[in-house]
């Protein structure tokens, strides 16, 4: 279920961000075209929703296991080993996210005081979204972990639900 949440929230950002973008581009452009002048704040728009796009599709793509992942040694290995390797896998992806959550602090302080000119809107509000897809892979690859340590049906009955994001 948590899995499937994150799913959703991730298709919900990344449908917005891109509508928004593609709104707000389309009517700059037709703003330029009927009066000359377009809408300023059109072009930095992207600044702070591009990233949230970019996150909403790291989250889908780790909640369904449609990232890219070599598989070679998992199937050459018995199934017991592979679980094993898999859950290793899923601990260390869970522990690289872990860790860069660790590190944005400081990034997110900084981005307070970067403005965008024409929005006046604070940067921090793009940088939110590497807390964002870095927490949701972190419980994804926990869930796995969890799922691949619990029995043979995580990875040997769908290895398509398997991620290595």
């Amino acid at each position: 279920g948590a899995v499937g949440a994150l799913d959703v929230s991730g298709r919900v950002i990344a449908a917005l961000c891109l509508s928004a973008m593609f709104l707000a581009l389309m009517v700059n452009v037709a703003l330029r075209y009927a009066f000359g002048d377009g809408i300023a704040w059109a072009y930095e728009i992207h600044a702070l929703l591009l990233p949230w796009l970019v996150a909403g599709g790291v989250v889908i793509a780790a909640a369904r296991g449609r990232n890219i992942a070599v598989t070679l040694l998992l199937d050459a290995l018995p199934p017991a080993a592979a679980r094993a390797l898999l859950v290793g896998i899923h601990v260390a992806i869970a522990a690289i996210c872990i860790s860069v959550l660790l590190s944005c602090p400081p990034i997110l302080k900084a981005a307070q005081y970067q403005r965008l000119s024409t929005l006046g809107v604070t940067q921090v509000w793009g940088y939110v979204s590497l807390v964002y897809a870095f927490a949701a892979m972190a419980l994804i690859a926990a869930i796995h972990a969890g799922r691949a340590a619990a029995g043979p049906t995580a990875w040997d009955a769908a290895p398509e639900e398997a991620s290595f994001s």
